[in-house]
C-alpha cells in the first residue's frame, strides 16, 4: 500500500522508515509508543522550511519584477494550509496516515490541518532520503505547478497588516501566545497582536502561526475595515 503512495509522489525512498514516520500522526505515537517524538511533527518542522525556501527561489527568479509584498503574498497563497490539503487530496495521502483512535473516529484523514501537516512530512523525508534534488522534484510537481495570479486567494495577513502600519514611523507590531488547549495532537493556540503596546487583535488556530494569521486579520478588520 505504501509503494502506491510512492508511485503518487514519483519517488522510491531508500529509507522506507522516513515516509512512515512521515505517516505518523502524534495521535498514533501517543497511542503505540507513548512517545511523541516518533511522530511526524518534527518532519513538518524541517518540510516547512524546505518547502519555504524552495518556493521563495523559485518566485524570486521568475517574477523579477514583483515587489517583495507580492512575492510574500504568493508563497503564502502557495503554502498555506488549504493549498497543501488538497495536494494531500491529489495523491490520496489521507488513507495512508497512521492515526489513532479518537482522530480515526474525529475525521482526522480528511481534516485539512492534519493533511497539510503530513505534506510537509513527506517533503521532509523525500528531502531527508534524496536530498534537496528529491525534495525540488516533489515541491515542483504538486506545489510550483500551482503559482497564483495577481489576487491571492489566501492572503498573508501578517504581512498584509505589517505593511499597513509601517506607512506610518515608529510603529511596533507584537505577537504573544495567551493560551493553548486541548491535547497534544489537537491544539489549539489563543494568540493576541498588540500594535504600540495595545491589543488590537486576537485569533485562535491549530499552530501558532495560524493563530497569529488570525490575529492579524482581527485587527486589520478593526482598525481598516478590511
Amino acid at each position: 500500500m505504501i509503494k502506491d503512495l510512492e508511485t503518487a509522489i514519483g519517488y522510491r525512498f531508500k529509507n522506507i522508515m522516513l515516509l512512515q514516520n512521515a505517516l505518523t500522526h502524534s495521535s498514533y505515537a501517543n497511542e503505540h509508543w507513548h512517545d511523541s517524538l516518533k511522530s511526524n511533527e518534527r518532519l513538518e518542522f524541517l518540510g516547512d522550511s524546505v518547502l519555504g525556501m524552495v518556493v521563495a527561489q523559485h518566485l524570486f527568479r521568475n517574477f523579477p519584477n514583483r515587489p517583495e509584498g507580492d512575492l510574500t503574498r504568493m508563497r503564502a497563497d502557495m503554502v498555506c494550509e488549504t493549498a497543501l490539503a488538497k495536494i494531500a487530496e491529489e495523491i490520496n495521502l489521507g488513507e495512508h496516515l497512521l492515526l489513532g483512535n479518537g482522530e480515526e473516529q474525529n475525521g482526522g484523514r480528511s481534516r485539512c490541518s492534519i493533511l497539510a501537516d503530513a505534506v510537509e512530512s513527506v517533503i521532509a523525508a523525500c528531502f531527508l532520503d534524496g536530498g534537496m534534488p528529491a525534495a525540488e522534484s516533489f515541491i515542483s510537481c504538486f506545489v510550483l505547478c500551482n503559482v497564483p495570479g495577481d489576487k491571492p486567494a489566501n492572503l498573508d495577513y501578517k504581512t498584509a497588516f505589517q505593511e499597513l502600519v509601517q506607512q506610518k514611523k515608529n510603529q511596533q507590531i507584537a505577537y504573544r501566545l495567551i493560551g493553548e488547549s486541548g491535547p497534544d495532537h489537537d491544539k489549539e493556540f489563543t494568540v493576541e497582536v498588540t500594535l504600540n503596546g495595545k491589543v488590537v487583535g486576537q485569533g485562535t488556530g491549530t499552530s501558532k502561526k495560524r493563530a497569529e494569521q488570525n490575529a492579524a486579520k482581527e485587527a486589520m478588520e478593526k482598525l481598516f475595515h478590511k
